[in-house]
């Protein structure tokens, strides 16, 4: 198959991933370096991730959960911050409500917990490079142990918009718009450098994506992003669990203590 043949045969084998363990690393704006560790199931949607950012070890450790559309948020992070501590009165987790995770550019909401570029499904991220029209090749490469073949494109809003123009079926067409969604949620600004490494079953093991944020106020570009999603686990559905109320604060209760100060 040419290597746009293999890249289109692993965006469809990834409709079979109902859940994932996963890891990212990299740099994000307004953040910089920062590690992830996440686990996810599709359906029902949920998500529970520990980030730490800026290489700060434990200090900077937040753990995140999206279950039932509530976002559960905890770890030294967020105990230790100026916004929170003194105002938890002992309890670890902070709970806001709604909360959307790994859906597209618009829904997702995070309160701000998340850097916008990690917001989406790392699933559907993987399929964003069907859209490019100088797919190739690279070589071939262990990850973690498992075989793989590396292959590198560029991908814009333009040639996702027209992959999904040419669909020659709606399931094809769905997955397209998907991709587009995904690209928009990564506030890109023009062109997307991705890497992809496939095995030799046609499944995702690992991508990459680079580029530069666009400034949605308008004026110079964004800073640059780089951010490497490796699967660890397919298909072994892990356990999400609701933090026990008696652990946990209400964000409003936060922004009724600001307002009336």
């Amino acid at each position: 198959m040419t290597p746009a043949e293999v890249v289109a045969k692993a965006a469809k084998n990834s409709e079979q991933v109902t859940s994932l363990r996963y890891r990212v690393v990299g740099t994000v704006p307004d953040v910089g370096r920062l590690r992830v560790e996440a686990s996810m199931t599709a359906e029902p949607l949920a998500m529970s991730m520990e980030m730490t950012a800026n290489g700060q070890g434990e200090d900077g450790r937040t753990e995140i959960r999206f279950v039932d559309g509530v976002m559960y948020v905890g770890g030294p992070a967020v105990t230790s911050s100026e916004v929170f501590s003194g105002k938890l009165d002992g309890k670890t987790w902070v709970r806001a409500a709604p909360a959307v995770w790994g859906r597209g550019a618009v829904d997702n909401n995070s309160y701000g917990m998340l850097p916008r570029q990690i917001e989406g499904s790392p699933v559907v991220q993987s399929t964003i490079l069907t859209g490019s029209k100088d797919v190739r090749k690279i070589g071939a490469e262990s990850i973690d142990g498992t075989r793989t073949t590396q292959y590198r494109g560029t991908v814009t809003s333009g040639g996702l918009r027209a992959a999904r123009d040419a669909a020659a079926d709606k399931a094809t067409q769905e997955r397209q718009v998907e991709s587009l969604d995904q690209f928009l949620g990564l506030h890109a600004d023009d062109v997307l450098t991705m890497d992809l490494w496939i095995d030799h079953d046609g499944h995702v093991k690992q991508f990459r994506l680079r580029g530069e944020t666009y400034n949605p106020r308008g004026g110079s570009a964004g800073e640059p992003f780089d951010l490497t999603t490796t699967f660890l686990e397919v298909n072994q559905p892990p356990t999400i669990a609701v933090p026990e109320a008696k652990d946990t604060a209400d964000v409003d209760a936060f922004a009724d203590d600001a307002a009336e100060g």
